[in-house]
């Protein structure tokens, strides 16, 4: 894999641990301790006399202050630890498991933890220096001083991880952030717009592919089975390039791939060897859970499970489901207005190399819609919901395509809801806004 995409995996794989930032704070405490007594060795005196807030106790003080700090910090982290697994613990039975990996990369969680494991080592180290009548007296007093500070920070810290943690487990607060992921990556995966009055037709590029493409094409299968998280596909462009191959890729990043399943076609067959198909497997980064950073899908999926928990007999909250609905649509808005590139990969030379499997609208729209259709049951509210969400993602679409899809998902909740319901009442309200969305497509 290329640097940036290497780099950006272990950045995520850190950022969702809670051990990485209170690691360095823990760090960057040693470094503070050192730094304060080398203060107090050289500067101790005349700070003391210029600044009369400087904290001034003889060394039994001194120890206790420390003590008590150290003692303190240690079992309020056990207690933020405690919260922090009641509150994954609620998230979990909730929103589902696949939500937990927001909540571990809770920035704020692991500055709170940070903070007071550093506070708790800063007092430790300095606790060590303080001499009393047995030594050569020395009072650290500037960095008592710093101690005290650090403590007072902590009960600050204390008070916004409570808020926090109350408000991070709030539905509309996890359906938001999931949102964000969500938008944030459509963004970044498809940066160009088309805009509202462009239309955009992707050009036909069949004629480059070699007339028998279907017959001197090698299947180059995986070597490990797992998630497909992230392809390099600049790397496999210059394989591509300098094997003069064209190399079409099966799946797309969030697919799991079975050891010995297919991963690759190239043409031409005879050019393939150990050599290519190990070059091949390196290009694709294959984990035990998938990734934000090239699959668009995860977040989708992410809110469709939300609605689909929301949805169930053991827990019928519509209310939830309808917020998810809500973010989804503002999503898929966003994405329809998005240009997909080409999945026909070109050299400087204008040769066909890479062929890649790129999401499609109606991909993004089955598996938004599919499974909360499905969940929906007698929830007259939710249905009509769908269909209001279809309606306004109508009015951002650009070609007749994409309003058939949208159509044939309009048609199929239509359907279902005069089967399923049996007010006559119901039936005319789903029917109204099944008019609404045929108007909007037409």
């Amino acid at each position: 894999m290329k640097p940036p995409l290497k780099l950006g995996k272990i950045w995520e794989s850190l950022h969702t641990s809670y051990w990485f930032i209170p690691t360095l704070m823990a760090i960057s405490a040693v470094v503070l301790a050192f730094g304060m007594i080398t203060v107090d060795h050289r500067l101790g005196e005349g700070l003391i006399k210029k600044l009369s807030w400087i904290y001034t106790g003889g060394p039994d003080g001194a120890r206790a202050v420390l003590s008590t700090i150290a003692g303190s910090m240690i079992a309020v982290s056990g207690t933020v630890f405690s919260i922090t697994v009641v509150a994954l613990t609620l998230a979990s039975s909730q929103f589902g498991p696949r939500l937990l990996r927001n909540f571990m990369q809770d920035t704020g969680n692991q500055i709170v933890l940070g903070t007071f494991i550093a506070t708790f080592i800063y007092c430790l180290l300095i606790l060590r220096t303080v001499r009393g009548d047995d030594y050569q007296i020395f009072i650290p007093q500037i960095s008592v001083t710093v101690a005290l500070i650090l403590a007072l920070l902590s009960i600050g810290v204390l008070i916004y991880f409570i808020h926090h943690a109350a408000e991070s487990i709030q539905a509309d607060v996890v359906i938001a952030d999931v949102s964000n992921d969500l938008n944030d990556g459509i963004a970044r995966l498809f940066p160009e717009k088309l805009g509202r009055k462009i239309t955009h037709q992707i050009e036909d590029h069949f004629s480059d592919l070699p007339v028998n493409f279907e017959e001197k094409t090698c299947l180059i299968c995986s070597r490990q089975s797992g998630y497909i998280q992230l392809i390099d596909e600049d790397k496999l462009l210059k394989i591509a390039k300098s094997h003069d191959l064209i190399i079409q890729i099966l799946h797309r990043p969030g697919y799991f791939i079975i050891k010995g399943k297919e991963l690759v076609r190239v043409y031409p067959d005879y050019s393939v060897n150990k050599s290519l198909k190990k070059k091949i497997n390196q290009v694709f980064l294959v984990g035990r859970q998938r990734s934000q950073q090239q699959d668009v899908e995860f977040s989708v999926n992410q809110l469709v499970e939300i609605a689909s928990r929301a949805l169930s007999p053991g827990i019928n909250d519509p209310f939830t489901a309808i917020r998810c609905i809500d973010r989804l649509c503002e999503g898929l808005c966003n994405f329809v207005e998005r240009e997909i590139p080409s999945p026909y990969r070109y050299d400087e030379d204008k040769k066909l190399r890479v062929i890649a499997n790129p999401v499609t609208f109606k991909s993004m729209i089955n598996l938004a819609f599919n499974p909360i259709r499905q969940y929906v049951s007698s929830s007259v509210a939710v249905r009509i919901r769908l269909l209001e969400a279809l309606a306004e993602i109508a009015s951002h679409t650009h070609n007749q395509e994409d309003r058939e899809i949208l159509m044939t998902q309009a048609k199929m909740i239509h359907q279902d809801g005069l089967e399923d319901l049996s007010a006559e009442q119901d039936h005319q309200e789903i029917h109204e806004h099944y008019l609404t969305v045929l108007k909007t497509l037409n």
